[in-house]
């Protein structure tokens, strides 16, 4: 599998070369290229190969991720929605169900995952978007905000109330009364293709309901989730090790008062900081992948972790590269100017920081707070 990871990380090297800067800039990914890095598996890494993903593991899909996140954060969020998708269909998904849609999630259908709203952010439980049965269909309505790479999508995974419970339904979106529009000037991951969705009497068959039944709506958002903040900190690791790279070259370069400025004992400093944000993000990542390859009671709160981590060290350190490389990183579209961007949002998208530093809180509650009683 090693040898499968090296060919993967390399067609997706090969694929951006020197083109996200462009990307980035003009807001938009070429469809078609999508399309083709889909149908390689390299979307849906960690889905088996019998629907033809690669069968990686967590820690190798990781990888797979910190490798498209160092060139392209936006790429690497549609990697992260297409991933997600794959993830949710796998796990709720019938027999019938996942062999309706993950095939086609490997071989060039793109795919986003809806779950936020105007008024369901970080409260979930808050969501409004509804599902109802009407004989052999069901009919949804609701506002969905910021779904990452709906621009693109031929499928969306939608989560909304249904009966006393939620559920995760697959509506393709060309389906009459989806509305899809994209974000205006988003902050970070411009070309990752945020939009803002509108579901009004929108039909589908009964058979895109997800398992067939209502399930509670924690547990569909927990385990969804937990691959996309998976995927998010491991994209958080890529933007480390870009900035990384970055500031390091641009140190050892650049010279001021008559030597490089990597020299000067402020700005190695900087260049020490940024090594120990990326090996801390990195370990953690690894132990949080690990726990997910071994099936381990930890799987949640680890993931948690990892996201927590990575995307504050992520956003720390990108203000720190821009401080490096100064005027050089300052210019829209360079790496860092780009991971500076991207970084921030990954300390809201998939559960913010603040409501990670609460779920960690929780957790220690709940694993020490007995032990005082």
């Amino acid at each position: 599998m090693a040898d499968d990871l090296a060919r993967a990380l390399a067609r997706i090297e090969s694929a951006v070369g020197d083109r996200a800067e462009g990307w980035d800039l003009a807001g938009l990914i070429p469809r078609p290229l999508l399309r083709e890095l889909g149908a390689q598996g390299l979307l849906c890494a960690q889905l088996p190969q019998r629907f033809g993903g690669l069968g990686m593991s967590s820690l190798q899909n990781g990888e797979l991720t910190a490798g498209t996140g160092a060139l392209c954060s936006s790429l690497r969020s549609v990697q992260t929605s297409q991933g997600m998708a794959g993830w949710t269909v796998a796990r709720f998904g019938l027999p019938d169900q996942e062999r309706a849609w993950l095939p086609g999630l490997t071989s060039g259908r793109l795919a986003a995952v809806a779950f936020s709203e105007p008024g369901a952010g970080s409260d979930l439980s808050a969501m409004a978007t509804t599902v109802r049965a009407d004989g052999d269909r069901l009919v949804l309505d609701g506002r969905k905000k910021w779904i990452t790479a709906a621009r693109y999508a031929d499928l969306l995974v939608v989560f909304g109330r249904y009966e006393d419970g939620a559920a995760a339904v697959v509506v393709p979106t060309d389906t009459p009364g989806v509305r899809i529009r994209p974000v205006a000037d988003p902050l970070g991951c411009r070309a990752a293709g945020h939009c803002d969705i509108e579901l009004e009497g929108v039909r589908v068959p009964a058979g895109n309901l997800l398992g067939g039944a209502a399930l509670p709506l924690p547990l569909l958002v927990t385990t969804a989730l937990s691959y996309g903040r998976m995927s998010v900190a491991w994209g958080c690791v890529g933007i480390l090790r870009a900035c990384l790279r970055a500031s390091a070259g641009h140190a050892a370069r650049r010279e001021q008062f008559g030597r490089p400025i990597g020299e000067h004992q402020l700005v190695a400093g900087h260049l020490a900081d940024l090594l120990v944000a990326e090996r801390t993000a990195t370990r953690i990542c690894e132990h949080a992948s690990r726990c997910w390859d071994s099936g381990s009671a930890e799987q949640v709160v680890a993931t948690v972790l990892a996201k927590q981590v990575s995307a504050e060290q992520a956003a720390r350190a990108a203000a720190t590269a821009v401080q490096v490389l100064a005027s050089a990183g300052a210019s829209d579209g360079t790496v860092v100017a780009r991971a500076y961007r991207d970084a921030k949002l990954m300390e809201i998208i998939e559960g913010s920081s603040e409501l990670c530093r609460l779920l960690l809180a929780e957790h220690v509650l709940a694993s020490y707070g007995r032990e005082e009683r």
